[in-house]
């Protein structure tokens, strides 16, 4: 007889507690729908689903001691159960092309990873309410992450979270606030507050006549996924249907929700010069800052655009990279019509990610800053091989231990990344769906890194309604490992995992 070594009513009773809180969340789409005469029961059904699973599993008699192996398997199965829970108010809504099963989980896994690709062609076939569920999944999804790296994660090591312990970040914050709970509590004020302040700013100029669009629905759906750098749009041409003052003013809620909001915590807190002291983010905001310029250089130089001038090249330019490189995906112009050099450039930008604990996804600045700081040891030590030369981040060294679980992780992406293109590339023949080389990678790189939209098909105004049923599902499994930072996951198929 096999003995299990995990204690799974554990896991189990702690997903309990996730799946009750998410009535909670199915309320605010709840009362929209209400006040606009639609069908509530998209909604209530979820509700009392959610509800009785979570007191059921809640009442599992077991010790409440999270171990390692529990923490694996319950993050695993947290955003699974929720995103699978996430398409039933689609499947029961009926409308479109979100009533089909598979496009259903499809939409609920991109936005509860806060990928934001979308399977919607007809975006006025769906009732506001489910336009805002995909909104608040977003959300969610943000706060999820955030409170799982900083709270959970970084105690376990999983999945390499345990990076934002390098420049004593998450140790700060835990000696502020001892207990997990706290943790998690102080996180979640801190981001709702900046979903608010975006909010509040977006609606202002929709007051002011600046953005006259901008009404409250749209102000609060996009500052959900602007501070969740998700990027779901209730709008079918994104943040393109609203005016350049509204498109600016994204910008930066974009840059903050892929900053670690350990350094949003203390510059709030009054030490300003905390996030310039951090390594990573002056090496973040390097990168915005290059990138953007380079890409207004690209615009100016293509001889078939044509803007209107210096604004609206450098929004243009600085809206798309940041949008990309943050892995939100919302976009204001279809980027497809630009040139190849100005398409690769964002293309790379999905590679990179915003900061460790962050709402962001992808590989995530950190390790690209270890990698290249170990390239750069490696070649010192080459001429120079009896150095000792450790590597450093804000003068704190680096153990060898993470730098190699850095280059394993980023290998296992890439790895993955390029199995994924390989389906989309034979199913997309099986099917006849014409897809380049560039776009099949882009694809693949779009929901695999959660960056939203692609380039061709899956460009930002288009949608992935055009790929098979296999490739849908094979993306919404991209989503899910890639969000939670593939150990999670993996872990679970190994035979030592249950039994050693």
């Amino acid at each position: 007889m096999v003995t299990l070594r995990v204690n799974w009513r554990v896991s189990l009773r702690l997903l309990g507690g996730v799946l009750k809180w998410l009535a909670l969340p199915l309320a605010a789409p709840l009362g929209l729908a209400v006040i606009d005469g639609d069908p509530t029961a998209p909604f209530l059904v979820p509700i009392v689903i959610t509800l009785a699973a979570g007191l059921g599993l809640e009442r599992l008699e077991t010790d409440t001691q999270l171990y390692t192996r529990e923490a694996y398997l319950m993050v695993a199965l947290s955003w699974l159960c929720v995103g699978l829970i996430g398409a039933v108010p689609f499947v029961l809504a009926g409308n479109g092309g979100l009533a089909t099963p598979i496009n259903a989980v499809f939409e609920s896994m991109s936005g509860i990873t806060t990928t934001g690709a979308t399977v919607i062609d007809d975006f006025a076939a769906h009732s506001r309410a489910i336009l805002l569920w995909r909104q608040v999944i977003q959300w969610l999804g943000g706060l999820g992450i955030l409170v799982l790296a900083i709270s959970i994660l970084s105690q376990l090591a999983v999945g390499g979270a345990q990076l934002m312990e390098t420049e004593s970040q998450t140790q700060d914050v835990h000696k502020l606030t001892p207990r997990i709970s706290e943790t998690a509590r102080l996180i979640w004020w801190l981001y709702a507050g900046v979903t608010l302040f975006a909010a509040g700013g977006l609606f202002a100029l929709g007051l002011a006549g600046i953005a006259p669009n901008m009404d409250a629905f749209n102000a609060v759906s996009h500052a959900m996924t602007a501070v969740a750098t998700a990027g779901f749009s209730p709008q079918p041409d994104s943040v393109g249907a609203f005016a350049p003052a509204a498109q600016w003013l994204i910008v930066p809620f974009m840059f903050v929700g892929a900053t670690n909001f350990i350094l949003i915590y203390f510059f709030i807190n009054g030490d300003l010069g905390r996030p310039l002291r951090n390594e990573e983010f002056r090496f973040y905001l390097g990168l915005v800052v290059g990138a953007s310029v380079l890409m207004g250089l690209l615009l100016v130089t293509d001889p078939t655009l044509t803007t209107t001038g210096v604004e609206e090249t450098a929004r243009l330019a600085t809206f798309q990279v940041v949008s990309l490189l943050t892995t939100t995906g919302f976009a204001t112009v279809d980027f497809n019509a630009w040139s190849p050099a100005a398409k690769h450039l964002l293309f790379s930008c999905m590679f990179l990610g915003g900061m460790a604990g962050s709402t962001t996804c992808s590989i995530k600045l950190l390790r690209w800053l270890i990698i290249l700081k170990s390239f750069r040891r490696d070649l010192f030590t080459t001429i120079h091989p009896e150095a000792v030369r450790p590597v450093r981040l804000s003068g704190t060294a680096i153990d060898e231990e993470t730098i190699r679980d850095v280059f394993s992780y980023t290998m296992l992406s890439l790895v993955i990344f390029f199995l994924g293109t390989i389906v989309v590339v034979v199913d997309g023949a099986r099917i006849g769906l014409e897809l380049s080389e560039f776009e099949a990678l882009s694809a693949a790189a779009a929901t695999f890194f959660n960056i939203g939209p692609a380039f061709g098909v899956a460009g930002p105004f288009n949608s992935y309604s055009p790929f098979s049923e296999l490739t849908k599902a094979v993306m919404i499994l991209l989503m899910y490992v890639g969000r939670i930072e593939i150990i999670p996951v993996l872990v679970l198929f190994t035979p030592s995992f249950w039994r050693s």
